[in-house]
C-alpha cells in the first residue's frame, strides 16, 4: 500500500464483539483492497459486522440487499425515462428536459463510487442473484468504475469502498467470484463468546439470569425438527422480553417453565415442535 493511502484498522465496535481471527481478515481485506465475503448461517452478524466497520471508522454505510430478479444495471444507476417523459410533456419542471444527466439516479454501487468520502459497502445475501450477476458485479468492484450508456460517461470511484459481501450459503458461488474476495465463515458464537455478547447488550443483568438465558437458548437449539433455529438476535430480544416482565423468576425457567417461545421460535411449525418437546421434557 502506497505511503500516500491512509491505513484504516478495525478493531471492534462498542456493540459487535470481535474475536481476533475476524479482526484479522476484516483489516486484510481493507489493507488489500479486496472484497470480505462472509459466510454463516443467518443470526451470527455478518450483517452487522459491516454496521459495526462502518461505526469503527467513522464511515457512511450503504447497504444493497440483493434480490433474485435484481439487475446489475440497476445496482449502478438508472435512467428515469418516466419522469422525463412527464417533464417533456407538462413543461413545468425546472430540470433542463434535454440533458439526459438529470434523469440519471445512481443506484447503490454507483453511490458509493460518486461518494465524496470513503464508504462501507455492504452486499447483503449475494447468494440469492444468478452467477451472471456475481461476476459481472466483481468485475466492476475490480476495475472501480462504469459506464452510462445513455450519456456515454464512465463513472470512476473517487474513493475505493470497503466492500463487505454477505452469504447465507444457500446457492454455491462461482469459482471466479470466489477467486476474487478473501473468504470468512462465522461459527455460531459458543456459549463463551455468547455470555461476552450479552454482556456487550444488558451490562447490568445478573450472572444466574444471564446463565439461566443462555443454558436454557442453547437447550432449544437442540431441539430436533427445527427448520429455524433461534438467533443471536432472538435470544437478545428475548432477554429483553424477559427483562421486561416483572413476574419473571429465574427458578421458573431452571424448572423448564419456558415463556416468550414466540420471541425465539418464528415459524408457526417450529413453535409447535418447541412447546410439544418441552412439555414432554417437563412431565
Amino acid at each position: 500500500m502506497s505511503a500516500e493511502k491512509q491505513v484504516y484498522r478495525f478493531e471492534g465496535a462498542s456493540r459487535y464483539v470481535l474475536d481476533d481471527e475476524l479482526a484479522k481478515i476484516v483489516n486484510i481485506s481493507i489493507a488489500l483492497e479486496m472484497p470480505l465475503l462472509l459466510k454463516g448461517e443467518p443470526g451470527t452478524g455478518k450483517t452487522m459486522l459491516a454496521h459495526a466497520i462502518a461505526e469503527s471508522l467513522k464511515m457512511p454505510l450503504i447497504v444493497l440487499n440483493v434480490k433474485s430478479s435484481m439487475k446489475l444495471i440497476d445496482c449502478l444507476y438508472q435512467y428515469d425515462t418516466l419522469t422525463r417523459l412527464n417533464d417533456s410533456r407538462f413543461g413545468d419542471s425546472k430540470r433542463d428536459v434535454s440533458n439526459i444527466e438529470e434523469y440519471i439516479r445512481m443506484g447503490k454501487i454507483g453511490q458509493a463510487f460518486v461518494s465524496d468520502v470513503r464508504t462501507v459497502l455492504l452486499i447483503d445475501e449475494i447468494d440469492k442473484a444468478d452467477t451472471d450477476f456475481q461476476d459481472d458485479m466483481l468485475d466492476v468492484l475490480d476495475q472501480m468504475q462504469f459506464d452510462i450508456i445513455e450519456i456515454d460517461k464512465t463513472i470512476k470511484a473517487k474513493h475505493r469502498p470497503i466492500v463487505i459481501i454477505t452469504s447465507n450459503a444457500k446457492k454455491d458461488l462461482s469459482d471466479p467470484f470466489l477467486g476474487r474476495c478473501n473468504f470468512h465463515h462465522i461459527a455460531f458464537p459458543d456459549p463463551e463468546m455468547m455470555r461476552r455478547i450479552v454482556a456487550v447488550h444488558f451490562p447490568g443483568l445478573s450472572n444466574d439470569l444471564a446463565e439461566a438465558c443462555i443454558n436454557t437458548f442453547y437447550r432449544l437449539r437442540e431441539l430436533k425438527g427445527i427448520e429455524k433455529k433461534p438467533a443471536t438476535r432472538e435470544l437478545i430480544n428475548w432477554i429483553r422480553a424477559i427483562k421486561t416482565d416483572p413476574d419473571f423468576k429465574v427458578k421458573n425457567l431452571v424448572l423448564g417453565n419456558i415463556p416468550y417461545l414466540g420471541v425465539l421460535f418464528k415459524k408457526s411449525g417450529d413453535l409447535a415442535a418447541a412447546q410439544q418437546q418441552i412439555a414432554r421434557m417437563r412431565l
